[in-house]
């Protein structure tokens, strides 16, 4: 069931593979193991994904994708998890990120009342970059290891479910037989 969903939103795995930005990666895009919907694969995507999409850096779907090539993971799930960091999202998330450094590198905060603009984050670049990226490490591997811990228990819940739900189906004939 919910592989048939996740399926559905697939990109073409032709399109991928011919794709001009990852050629770099050859061979390694024909692997079955990138396109397989098991609990390995499926858990590892997930890591792999959030992971990328804390980094503050452009191109974090391309590093996704090599990432997820690299471990064998699913990879149309690993880049468009990334996609949690969006242009609606990135502020707050990369704030936080910024904030969460800066406490665990003992640094008092600097004022932000104007930044909000492109030209603000330039200037002073050089006194925020160090805080940010230690946050955006931080977070991205705290929820790296919580979604993969949270799909393979996911994955283990759905799996039981369906054993129970059979079981429930097939003691409903025996009982039907009975009568």
């Amino acid at each position: 069931m919910a592989k048939k969903l996740i399926k559905k939103w697939f990109p073409n795995q032709d399109r991928i593979r011919h794709h001009q930005h990852l050629q770099f990666l050859g061979r390694r895009l024909h692997d079955p193991n990138l396109w397989h919907l098991n609990r390995r694969s499926v858990a590892g995507a997930f890591a792999v994904g959030l992971f990328c999409a804390m980094l503050p850096i452009p191109f974090q779907m391309v590093v996704a994708a090599v990432l997820a090539v690299l471990l064998r993971v699913n990879l149309p799930i690993s880049v468009m998890l990334v996609w949690i960091t969006n242009p609606l999202t990135m502020g707050p998330i990369f704030y936080f990120a910024y904030r969460l450094g800066l406490l665990l590198l003992g640094l008092p905060a600097m004022s932000v009342e104007d930044a909000t603009s492109f030209d603000w984050l330039v200037e002073h670049w050089d006194e925020i970059w160090e805080p940010l990226l230690l946050g955006s490490l931080l977070i991205g591997l705290v929820l790296a290891l919580l979604g993969y811990v949270g799909m393979r228990l996911f994955w283990r819940w759905h799996v039981l479910q369906r054993w129970q739900e059979r079981r429930r189906r097939r003691l409903a004939r025996r009982r039907q037989r009975r009568e």
